[in-house]
């Protein structure tokens, strides 16, 4: 490993082709619901993302994002950012969210979505609080039950994240000027059987819900 990681657009075959295989040690997934690297291909040309975290030569982790529009407005849907399990705790994914970030406003996109899982609580940490992320929707079973062992057979239940890129909620985040919470407003009861990695202190989440609704998804 080297010290320096760096981020960068993807735009070539093995560039893909290593996102899926990353993917692949990841999620884990069946073949038939890992993306295969065409989807990225098809991303890529159309006005989505594809960026890669490139340690030396080698890739050791990836988000991709879909164009949408929401009336006359663009965004991106940030469906996949995953980090080789060597190279977790290391800021990586940070530095991937900051990269997507700047490219999306470079463009004149202004929001940038995803679903995360409301029972992983580092990852909602860190999405609400260290990204400044908001949180209005609610999706019940959002994919279905996955084959992917992170999903645990279980519905697969996402809040969807509104991360509304200029917002002085958001800059304020990314340059650490908001303080650690003290205590959190509501609590989380995670059940026991949900998994031992989960059981484990997570730091405070002020969660920032709106009225809770279910998106238009199957």
């Amino acid at each position: 490993m080297t010290s320096e990681i760096q981020i960068r657009k993807c735009t070539t075959l093995p560039d893909f082709h290593r996102c899926v295989e990353i993917q692949r040690a990841v999620w884990g997934e069946s073949d038939l619901e890992t993306e295969p690297y065409t989807t990225f291909v098809v991303v890529n040309q159309t006005g989505g993302q594809v960026l890669g975290a490139f340690d030396g030569p080698t890739m050791v982790g990836f988000t991709m994002a879909l164009v949408g529009v929401r009336g006359t407005a663009p965004y991106l849907h940030s469906h996949m950012t995953g980090v080789l399990p060597e190279y977790r705790d290391r800021k990586i994914g940070r530095s991937l969210k900051l990269f997507q970030r700047e490219e999306a406003l470079s463009r004149d996109i202004r929001l940038i979505e995803w679903t995360f899982d409301p029972l992983e609580t580092r990852n909602a940490h860190f999405n609400l609080n260290r990204l400044g992320a908001i949180v209005r929707t609610y999706i019940p079973n959002f994919y279905g039950v996955t084959t992917s062992p992170l999903h645990r057979n279980l519905p697969t239940d996402r809040l969807l994240a509104e991360w509304h890129l200029d917002s002085p909620r958001v800059i304020a985040a990314i340059n650490n000027l908001t303080p650690d919470p003290t205590e959190a407003p509501a609590v989380i009861h995670i059940p026991s059987f949900v998994g031992a990695g989960l059981a484990r202190p997570a730091p405070a989440i002020r969660f920032t819900l709106g009225r809770s609704k279910p998106g238009p998804y199957k």
